[in-house]
């Protein structure tokens, strides 16, 4: 197994631990006030291997199907994860809001394998590598903002509240991002469809 392989594999696994160190960190003995690094550690290693394991396969020309399959999977399972995880413990989003994101990925990666099945490939739009960015950045801004409540002086309640943008606004370019793909391939989606019957 290569190097960029065992990178992607790694940040699936990163997903869960993540999970109960967010959900489970007073068992665990950690305080809050170290818990907001710890978390902002994980997702810092999660997001260099991102980029390394693309970088490392295109170096060295190890880029595999089944590499591209995993990598664009792993993103979306560490990204979900952690939104999900957002909807617990101190920050408490909505879990109607990170339906969007959930929805939004299903929908995408459904259709892109259906029109695959039939011989026609959907390339990525750089609206979603930008809804990748944009999600990430919003974890970051909400582990950081985890800081200043860590000590004291950021309530629980600007803690939510202002989370709650930070997600809400991704959520809206999301969204976006799912149209707009939907509406640049509309002919490619109904080659294949015209094609399965």
């Amino acid at each position: 197994m290569k190097l960029p392989m065992i990178l992607t594999l790694g940040r699936i696994f990163i997903s869960p631990i993540f999970l109960i160190f967010y959900l489970k960190y007073q068992q665990l003995g950690i305080s809050m006030h170290l818990l907001p690094f710890i978390l902002l550690s994980l997702l810092i290693v999660s997001e260099l291997s991102d980029f390394f394991d693309g970088y490392l396969a295109r170096k060295h020309d190890t880029v595999t199907q089944l590499g591209k399959l995993l990598d664009p999977m792993a993103d979306t399972i560490t990204r979900l994860t952690i939104l999900l995880t957002f909807t617990q413990g101190v920050i408490r989003l909505p879990l109607l809001l990170v339906f969007v994101f959930i929805y939004r990925d299903m929908m995408i990666s459904t259709l892109r394998t259906l029109c695959a099945l039939k011989g026609v490939t959907l390339a990525a739009r750089t609206s979603g590598k930008i809804k990748a960015v944009l999600q990430g950045l919003s974890i970051f801004a909400i582990l950081i903002l985890m800081i200043p409540y860590a000590w004291g002086s950021l309530s629980l309640e600007q803690l939510q509240d202002i989370s709650f943008y930070i997600i809400s606004a991704a959520a809206v370019y999301t969204l976006f991002s799912g149209v707009e793909y939907l509406w640049t391939n509309r002919l490619y989606v109904k080659h294949a469809w015209e094609k399965s019957n």
